[in-house]
C-alpha cells in the first residue's frame, strides 16, 4: 500500500512544506536485503566505569569490522555499556556521553543503551526514561532501544545486538529487552544463515504478515512449513513454493488440528524447530452488539489453538527440538486496548499471558517464547481503514509512518534464532515507537 503522505514529504518542495508548517516528517527507513552487513558505518562505543559487556561488545563490534567515527563525524550507531550505573548521581555519564553525539547520528542510525535488571537500583530503572525518551527525540528514521543484561548473560548479547544494530530492526524503536542467563549457555549462529537446517512451522502464511514470516524464515535458512485453512490452499502453496517450503492445509480450530499438525511434522520432518503463531482474525462490533459467535471465533483463532498447538508439541519428550523457540503475535491492541476490538484486545493480550505462564517452564527443557506487538502494519486490512484513522495509525509514532509486514518478520526471525536462547517471556512492540500504549 502506498503512503502518498511519505512520498510527498520526501519530495524537494514537500521537504521544505512539512518542515516550515511543523507536520511529520517520516523519512524512507532503510531495510535489511538478503547479503548486506549487520551495519555499514562508523559505531559509537562507550561505558559507564565498570560496565560488565564491554568485552563482549569490544568483540562484537570487531568481528563485524565497524570502526570508531573521526572526531567530530557522523556514525551510523551508538552503543553505550550502562551495566556500571549503581547510584542515582551515576547518572551524570548519560548526559555527559549522548549529547554530544546524539545529533551526529546518520539517517536510519541506532543507538542501543545496554543496562542491567531493572530491579538492581533506582538508577538502573532510569535508563528505560532515558532510552525512550532519546527516541523520541531521533531524527532521520534512527531508532533508540534499551537491552538490560544480567549478570551472568553476557556471552549471550551476540544475535540480540545484532539485530539492534542492523536495518532489519528499523520499525523497532523505543522497545525494552531482557536476556537472561539461557540455560546451557549461549548458542552461536551465522550472520547469513541462522536458521540453516532448521524447521520453522508458520500458521496463518498465505498472505500478509503470515507470507513475509515465512519468506524471511526461509532465507535465513529454515524449510519453512506454512499453515493456513484449506480454503486457502492455492495461495498458500504460491507462498511455499517460491520458497522451497512445504504447505498443511488445516483448521487449527478443531479439536483433531493440533495432533494432526504434530502428526505431520514428525513424518516429514522429525520434528520442529521454531513454530510461529500468527494466524489471526478480527470480527469487530462494540461489545454492546457483539454476539457470542464473534467472541469466541476470535478467541478460538487467535490464542486458544496456539495454547493447544504449543502444548501439543511440547509434552512428553515433545516434537519442539531442545533450543526451539516459540513466537506467538500479539498486537498493541492488546496492550491498549482497542475500541470496538474487545474480542480481539483480549485474545492478543492473552498471547502475552500466555507468554509469560509458559516461559519459565519452557526453560527448563531449553526452548524460549516470546511475542511480538504490531502496531500500524501496511496490509491489506489496514488499506481498508477510514482515511483518518488510517492516517493517524501511520503519523502516531515517532517514526511517523506505518510499518512493514517483513518489519514482524525480521523481528520474528531474530527471536527464533539459534543464538537468542537468553530472550525468553518478552513481548516486542514491532511498532515505531507508538504514541498508543506506551
Amino acid at each position: 500500500m502506498t503512503d502518498l503522505y511519505t512520498q510527498i514529504a520526501n519530495s524537494p518542495v514537500g521537504k521544505l512544506i512539512v518542515k516550515n508548517v511543523g507536520l511529520p516528517q517520516p523519512v524512507a527507513l532503510e531495510r535489511f536485503s538478503a547479503g548486506d552487513p549487520v551495519i555499514t558505518g562508523p559505531v559509537k562505543f562507550g561505558a559507564a566505569p565498570g560496565g560488565r559487556l564491554v568485552g563482549p561488545v569490544s568483540d562484537l563490534l570487531q568481528s563485524i569490522g565497524v570502526e570508531p567515527p573521526a572526531e567530530g563525524a557522523e556514525m551510523k550507531a551508538v552503543v553505550f555499556d550502562a551495566t556500571g550505573i549503581e547510584t542515582l548521581e551515576d547518572l551524570d555519564v548519560l548526559q555527559s556521553f549522548f549529547s554530544p553525539v546524539i545529533r551526529r547520528v546518520q539517517s536510519s542510525g541506532r543507538i542501543v543503551v545496554l543496562g542491567g535488571p531493572d530491579d538492581a537500583s533506582p538508577a538502573q530503572r532510569a535508563l528505560e526514561g532515558f532510552t525512550r525518551s532519546v527516541a523520541k527525540e531521533s531524527r532521520r528514521g534512527a531508532t533508540a532501544n534499551l537491552v538490560r543484561v544480567e549478570p551472568g548473560a553476557e556471552d549471550g548479547i551476540v544475535s540480540t545486538l545484532r539485530f539492534f544494530l542492523s536495518s532489519k530492526s528499523a520499525y523497532v524503536d523505543g522497545q525494552v529487552v531482557r536476556i537472561d542467563d539461557a540455560a546451557g549457555g549461549p548458542v552461536e549462529s551465522s550472520w547469513e544463515a541462522p536458521l540453516a537446517g532448521k524447521v520453522a512451522l508458520v500458521t496463518g502464511a498465505s498472505r500478509g504478515i503470515g507470507a513475509a514470516i515465512a519468506s524471511t524464515l526461509a532465507r535465513d535458512g529454515a524449510h519453512v512449513v506454512g499453515l493456513d485453512i484449506p480454503a486457502l490452499l492455492d495461495d498458500l502453496d504460491a507462498v511455499t513454493s517460491g520458497i522451497g517450503g512445504s504447505s498443511l492445509a488445516l483448521d487449527i480450530t478443531e479439536e483433531s488440528a493440533p495432533r494432526a499438525m504434530a502428526a505431520h511434522l514428525k513424518a516429514e520432518h522429525g520434528g520442529v524447530d521454531v513454530v510461529v503463531h500468527n494466524a489471526g482474525i478480527t470480527r469487530d462490533r462494540t461489545l454492546g452488539r457483539m454476539d457470542h459467535d464473534r467472541w469466541r471465533s476470535v478467541l478460538d483463532v487467535n490464542v486458544i489453538a496456539p495454547q493447544r498447538i504449543t502444548a501439543e508439541l511440547t509434552k512428553g519428550k515433545g516434537l519442539l527440538r531442545r533450543d526451539g523457540r516459540v513466537v506467538g503475535v500479539s498486537s498493541i491492541s492488546g496492550i491498549a486496548g482497542n475500541g470496538g476490538q474487545t474480542n480481539y484486545a483480549t485474545s492478543k493480550a492473552a498471547v502475552i499471558g500466555l507468554v509469560s505462564e509458559l516461559a519459565p517452564a519452557l526453560a527448563q527443557r531449553g526452548v524460549t517464547i516470546n511475542a511480538v506487538a504490531p502496531g500500524f502494519i501496511e496490509t491489506e486490512m489496514t488499506a481498508k481503514m477510514p482515511v483518518a484513522l488510517r492516517e493517524g495509525g501511520r503519523r502516531m509514532n515517532s517514526l511517523s509512518q506505518g510499518g512493514l509486514p517483513v518489519d514482524v518478520a525480521e523481528a520474528i526471525a531474530w527471536l527464533g534464532d539459534p543464538a537468542s536462547g537468553g530472550v525468553n517471556g518478552n513481548v516486542i512492540r514491532v511498532c515505531g515507537q507508538s504514541m498508543i500504549g506506551a
